[in-house]
């Protein structure tokens, strides 16, 4: 059988890298392809950019305790991007509730569709997952490994 060193730079600097692409691509769709992002977009926004900052940090000082502070936002800022994509698939059932969070943008509408059903919000839902699962299995490994995260 195999065994594998503990290494807790591929997973945390994943989760960044990660973090790094998807503030990179809102910060494109919004300034220079001109999207206006609807209120929903921006809370996602108000829990990805942080994430940049503290997994970069993390990533550097090889910290791991940095878990029990980035994983929450992954997990809201997911749960935002679920909401957001059923809002924008059944629009109707929202909308005839008052359900809907409004702004100056609409957060039913869709800038574009990729293959049919890749849109903004399920995109910030991957990276949001992504990071999810990378954190929460470094978090098992680093457990395993006896490198456990300090309380």
């Amino acid at each position: 059988m195999t065994t594998y060193k503990f290494q807790p730079d591929f997973r945390l600097g994943a989760a960044w890298i990660i973090s790094i692409a998807a503030t990179l691509g809102s910060l494109y769709f919004s300034e220079i392809k001109g999207y206006i992002p609807c209120d929903l977009c921006w809370f996602q926004r108000i829990f990805m950019y942080p994430l940049t900052i503290l997994l970069g940090i993390a990533y550097y000082k090889k910290d791991l305790g940095i878990m029990k502070y980035v994983l929450p936002l992954s997990c809201i800022g997911g749960a935002i991007s679920v909401y957001h994509i059923a809002y924008q698939r059944f629009y109707s059932l929202f909308s005839n509730h008052g359900l809907a969070a409004c702004g100056p943008t609409p957060c039913n509408v869709n800038y574009f569709t990729w293959l049919g059903f890749i849109t903004i919000p399920v995109m910030a839902l991957t990276a949001f997952l992504l990071i999810t699962v990378l954190l929460w299995s470094l978090s098992r490994a680093a457990k395993a490994a006896g490198a456990g995260t300090e309380d």
